[in-house]
């Protein structure tokens, strides 16, 4: 089993972009959903977008909505996290997250909120913004 790898973090000022890319292995049918989590010091892990691969639908949390796109190339084994106007309360370490062990639902496939319900990480990568 091969883990999901991310790349793509770093260091920027308020309101600059930065794109997160993380190498996803499995076929779309046992393996559909990718989700991303990040986690401040001192904070719960919170997740805020997933991707159902089977149709590609996404689904964000509020705190990112319209500022944050996730994505995956056409041979679905490359999820692309685009982040634009990011602001110091991003920074946090990010981290892409597989094997979705939780239940399918018809209007959140996969889940998100609950890090306990992804069985495979990526070990992360720091993302830092600064005022």
């Amino acid at each position: 089993k091969v883990q999901p790898v991310e790349s793509g973090g770093g260091s920027v000022q308020a309101g600059g972009s930065l794109r997160l890319s993380c190498a996803v292995s499995g076929d779309i049918y046992t393996n559909p959903c990718m989700a991303w989590f990040r986690q401040a010091p001192g904070k719960v892990r919170e997740g805020f977008a997933t991707l159902y691969r089977r149709d590609g639908r996404t689904f964000y949390a509020d705190s990112v909505k319209g500022r944050f796109t996730i994505s995956q190339d056409n041979n679905k084994n490359m999820v692309t996290l685009q982040m634009n106007s990011l602001e110091p309360e991003d920074t946090a370490m990010y981290y892409c997250a597989t094997d979705f062990r939780g239940l399918f639902l018809t209007s959140r496939p996969c889940g998100g909120e609950n890090a306990d319900e992804y069985g495979s990480w990526g070990q992360g990568t720091q993302v830092t913004v600064s005022s």
